[in-house]
């Protein structure tokens, strides 16, 4: 599932609700000394190996490495009946390469203690691993020799696609699993950010072994990978293990190409953005205890000053969410507005409830309260306190300090931008918030899955 990237609603809500509170000196104060700082970046360097553009951050307060290799375009370029071609590609590979077979990479795995992880996105599918120092060397080889000459077998790519398969039709077991899905599908529908990234099943059941040798043999040069490693590892070391493996790779001619430099007002323009024709709702009718439903909108680029703005603005929209429909008014028990974070920015409204036109109607509401007023501007500085608090917690492990750095180098064009991070949601003021607010949040196109007769359309065309 995208990660959606919102402040938690129920630390927004004592807050987001006030309408116009006053908080003396002090209180200000307590609230943004609360912020982590911005990741260091003295022990952070980027440099090129074979080709291989790396990002890396030592970090010695543990010997857990993460190693996440990005392989860019995700599902760009592709359509429904090609998406999820290359994280298939990967997830055959665990059955054996030209120099383990599915035995021999279990058990290196199983001896260092690692994990190889494969994650599409609309933007990337990130392969990687999560292994500690001692065990760095071997862990790498298991890893790059499943990215590089995996065997692909005819029975291993049957066996598979059965597995990626079953776990695709699974989507529609979960509500909000397969609510996402749709609302991606109907939102974005016509650009790559509508298709899923691990594939569909009709994208999948077509998949053969000579298709993925195909793939392999064509997609994996080094102009489309970055790397971004964090743990205690020197450059050295990664020189001599990248130098022998993925450095051997053609070049290629790939080049990632990022938002639009622009922050002018025309960046939203050129962004991805639905066809006219299509509909303002998918609804589906089951029989469930409560109903799911999640409209997005298409945001600004990352290199908008609109992005952070509208990060702030759906922070700020959670909190009242929250607050009326939950706490005040207890219709339901999950209720936010995301912020979809990639190279263009989405955000939406998410709620499950009984009473879905009256809930509707509430989101409306507050929607519209967030356009046309102004947020108290210190509710606004102890939001913001508050969201950097909850955003730097969950970004400590290594992993995300990883997609953190590339987040950064990829949307902003240098990973020294991930050090900004705070400073930027900082300086957002409420003119910036309702400026976003009402640029962006509008044409949201919703799913809709439970009891159809309790909805109406027409309401959900309102927003």
């Amino acid at each position: 599932m995208i990660a959606r990237l919102a402040m938690t609603a129920l630390a927004l809500a004592g807050v987001a609700a006030q309408p116009n509170p006053r908080l003396d000196h002090s209180a200000r104060s307590e609230a943004m000394a609360t912020v982590a700082p911005a990741l260091a970046d003295t022990l952070t360097s980027s440099f090129d190996i074979s080709g291989v553009h790396v990002i890396l951050r030592r970090n010695a307060a543990n010997d857990v490495v993460a190693v996440n290799l990005y392989l860019l375009g995700g599902t760009r370029g592709l359509t429904d009946s090609t998406v999820g071609v290359e994280p298939m590609m990967l997830w055959v590979s665990e059955r054996g390469t030209r120099h383990y077979s599915r035995d021999a990479l279990r058990r290196k795995t199983a001896e260092a203690g690692s994990t190889i992880l494969v994650e599409p996105h609309p933007d990337w599918t990130m392969f990687g691993f999560r292994g500690i120092r001692s065990a760095f060397d071997s862990t790498w080889m298991v890893f790059a020799d499943r990215l590089m000459f995996p065997t692909l077998d005819s029975a291993d790519v049957e066996i598979t696609r059965a597995q990626v398969l079953s776990a695709v039709r699974q989507r529609r077991d979960s509500p909000d699993d397969y609510l996402e899905y749709l609302a991606d599908s109907v939102a974005f529908a016509g650009t790559s950010y509508g298709l899923a990234p691990s594939g569909t099943e009709r994208s999948i059941g077509a998949i053969t072994a000579q298709r993925l040798r195909r793939f392999r043999d064509s997609a994996l040069v080094t102009s489309r990978m970055l790397l971004v490693v964090v743990g205690n590892v020197d450059r050295r070391q990664l020189e001599r293990d990248i130098s022998r493996t993925l450095g051997k790779l053609p070049a290629g001619s790939y080049r990632w190409t990022p938002p639009p430099t622009d922050t002018s007002a025309a960046v939203a323009a050129t962004d991805p953005a639905p066809p006219a024709q299509v509909p303002a709702a998918v609804l589906e009718q089951r029989p469930l205890p409560t109903n799911y439903m999640l409209g997005y909108y298409t945001g600004p680029s990352a290199a908008s000053s609109d992005y952070q703005a509208l990060r702030v603005a759906t922070a700020v929209l959670s909190g009242r969410l929250f607050a009326e429909i939950r706490s005040r008014r207890n219709l339901t028990y999950a209720v936010e507005a995301p912020f979809i974070e990639r190279a263009t920015a989405a955000g939406g409204l998410y709620v499950t409830t009984v009473y879905p036109d009256s809930v509707l109607r509430l989101m409306h509401a507050e929607l519209r309260d967030l356009q046309q007023g102004l947020v108290d501007p210190d509710n606004l500085h102890v939001i913001v306190a508050q969201f950097l608090t909850e955003y730097f917690l969950n970004t400590e492990t290594n992993a995300e300090q990883a997609n953190f750095l590339a987040r950064a180098q990829l949307y902003r064009g240098d990973w020294r931008a991930a050090n900004n991070f705070a400073a930027e949601l900082q300086r957002v003021t409420p003119l910036d918030v309702q400026r976003a607010a009402r640029r962006y949040m509008h044409d949201i196109r919703f799913a809709y899955i439970g009891d159809t007769t309790k909805v109406s359309r027409s309401v959900l065309a309102s927003f």
